[in-house]
């Protein structure tokens, strides 16, 4: 079973990001939960949803304490509420935001995590520039769908269309594919840089191995000249 936990504030759409995530998931003919915390839901107050996918039958209904994802759709909790709490170490993280988690003050907490799993994303940018409002709950999905591939992008604008409707339909799923793009770039660049660091730390291996090699041979030559003159 995995489980996800999102954050946001109210009036951000956060519960409906949970349901839509578990559309998604039917759509893959999967069995999915999703709901909301108990209490307040006033505009601007901290929300959070859950959603629970698994191949088989949900019989929890407990909010989701260890969560293998986090979706934050609104970064000024990071410092305010214990959005972390329970995360696994192998877990994923996604950020509604252009900063980076060094930017954000996280630099030194997210070192326990796999970094690839970590990532942040425009998605109110996005969703502003596709649907005239920044909110960025079906985008956050595309880039989620791209970050852990738990669900295909095209399970999400299926979950966005049936939830949605007319050009309120259309703009979150051009935001959704936008944000899908932006995360699948981030990871493409993340794997390079990482053959980068590898291949730049196999050259100085094997050049340190080639100093090496031949201050052994330039000793031995040494040797050699030196018998030969005692010969003599």
């Amino acid at each position: 079973m995995f489980q996800v936990r999102i954050h946001g504030r109210g009036g951000q759409g956060v519960v409906t990001a949970a349901e839509l995530l578990s559309l998604a998931a039917f759509a893959e003919d999967r069995h999915a939960q999703a709901f909301p915390s108990f209490g307040s839901e006033r505009t601007g107050a901290p929300v959070v949803s859950f959603c629970r996918i698994d191949d088989r039958a949900i019989r929890v209904r407990e909010p989701v304490l260890e969560p293998d994802a986090l979706i934050v759709q609104d970064p000024t909790l990071l410092h305010q509420v214990d959005v972390f709490g329970g995360l696994r170490p192998d877990g994923y993280v996604l950020i509604n935001t252009a900063r980076s988690f060094d930017e954000l003050g996280l630099g030194e907490f997210v070192r326990g995590f796999r970094h690839e799993r970590l990532l942040t994303v425009p998605a109110g940018e996005l969703a502003r520039e596709h649907t005239g409002r920044p909110v960025a709950n079906a985008a956050l999905l595309g880039g989620f769908s791209a970050l852990s591939g738990l669900i295909s992008l095209d399970s999400v604008t299926s979950a966005i269309r049936e939830r949605f409707a007319g050009q309120v339909a259309v703009g979150n799923v051009v935001a959704a594919r936008a944000a899908h793009a932006w995360v699948a770039h981030e990871l493409q660049e993340l794997e390079d840089a990482v053959a980068d660091n590898e291949m730049d730390g196999a050259v100085r291996g094997a050049d340190s191995a080639g100093v090496a090699a031949g201050g052994r041979m330039n000793g031995g030559a040494g040797n050699w000249e030196k018998t030969d003159v005692a010969a003599d």
